[in-house]
């Protein structure tokens, strides 16, 4: 029995093509990577543009292939302008153009505020890099779960506590112990404040010259703006902290979106990101939103 080579049919010509395309490749590949000294299940998206409008398609295998070298490397900007420039090399003279995307969650082991305990929490990211004549641009997205307070309820609610004090209180001299009994009972916290579990959203373009992603540097970063991230391990002292944290730290969507463009603005590295918050309100049923951005373009990876 004679062997007949295997048919390429990517490579033949049917009718002109005459079209060139932006992007071909693959989505949703699943994939180890390395990251933050942990190895990550990840999901990647890879692709080159057709630019030969004569070609009828790319060579995904060789896309696919290519991604091998995630598996055992810190995933660094140096590796993915590697992966990139083998993309671009193994379609010489049919792509300009290369892109890969990559996300998953991080996990990161976080203290309790007071309390000697610790637990994982999961940050999801997206790290996106293209490499094209102007060179190689990493964009990484990243989100953060924080609590916010209302300013507006707390001051409603402490308005409404002067006032059932002045009720209990009218015309009767002041008693150390019994006021401080009456700031522990029901009829000392008469109205609370409304908090939200609330999300931050960032996506960050590093400057060309990051030798690392610094994911974890960035979510402390953000965290530490925001003051109150959400918790992992608690005890009671841990969750009265938390309430004191929150009691000291009220804020609108605008106060966050401004503490964290100030705190972005300030970290080594960046040549442009935009913010975007949303509080999910306990007292609507809709959301409120706020966004900021710096240096930014809609030009993305």
């Amino acid at each position: 029995m004679n062997s007949l080579a295997l048919p390429d049919v990517a490579s033949q010509t049917r009718a002109p093509q005459d079209i060139a395309l932006e992007w071909v490749g693959m989505q949703n590949i699943a994939l180890p990577v390395v990251l933050a000294d942990q190895r990550i299940a990840a999901f990647a998206d890879a692709g080159v543009s057709l630019d030969d409008p004569a070609t009828r398609g790319i060579h995904m295998s060789r896309l696919y292939l290519a991604l091998e070298c995630l598996e055992d490397r810190p995933l660094t900007p140096g590796l993915l302008k590697h992966v990139l420039g083998h993309f671009l090399a193994t379609h010489a003279g049919l792509s300009k153009r290369a892109f890969l995307a990559v996300r998953g969650e991080l996990l990161l082991k976080r203290p309790a505020l007071v309390s000697p305990l610790s637990g994982w929490k999961s940050y999801p990211f997206e790290v996106s890099a293209r490499l094209d004549a102007k060179g190689l641009r990493i964009e990484l997205k990243l989100d953060v779960d924080y609590s916010s307070t209302c300013p507006c309820s707390a001051a409603l609610a402490r308005q409404v506590i002067q006032q059932r004090f002045a009720e209990d209180f009218a015309g009767r001299p002041l008693q150390r112990a019994e006021l401080l009994a009456w700031l522990g009972s029901e009829r000392g916290i008469a109205a609370t404040p409304h908090s939200q579990r609330s999300v931050a959203s960032l996506r960050i373009r590093l400057a060309a010259d990051q030798g690392e992603l610094p994911l974890p540097a960035l979510l402390d970063t953000a965290e530490d703006s925001l003051a109150t991230p959400v918790q992992t391990a608690v005890k009671r002292g841990d969750e009265q902290a938390f309430a004191l944290a929150n009691g000291q730290n009220p804020m609108f969507c605008e106060d966050a979106a401004r503490r964290l463009h100030r705190a972005l603005s300030g970290f080594d590295g960046i040549r442009a990101f935009h913010v975007r918050v949303v509080h999910a309100e306990s007292l609507h049923a809709h959301d409120a939103v706020a966004q900021s951005a710096w240096n930014w373009s809609q030009e993305c990876c």
